[in-house]
């Protein structure tokens, strides 16, 4: 005959526990490469801005954040966030 249940159910857990590492594993990969490709974007982003608006990298974060602010409630604002957001998502 074959092995018996006893050993076939030691494989079985063996085998579980070896998937479950593989799983975690694979979960730690995939949150280290959105990890990377956020803190990419946000160098990027950062770089533009700094590009855009120079004294913004003098500035502190609550700073930027206030002027940024102040931008967003400027008339026309959403409009002009909308459309270049439109223009992103097709290219």
């Amino acid at each position: 005959m074959g092995k018996s249940l006893e050993v076939q159910k030691a494989e079985a857990e063996k085998e579980v526990r070896q998937l479950e590492n593989q799983q975690k594993i694979l979960l730690n990969r995939i949150r280290k490469e959105e990890r990377n490709a956020r803190n990419h974007r946000l160098i990027v982003h950062g770089a533009i801005m700094e590009g855009v608006f120079p004294f913004t990298a003098s500035m502190e974060g609550e700073a930027v954040e206030a002027f940024l602010i102040a931008l967003s409630r400027l008339p026309g604002a959403w409009e002009t966030a909308q459309k270049a957001q439109k223009t992103g998502d097709e290219g």
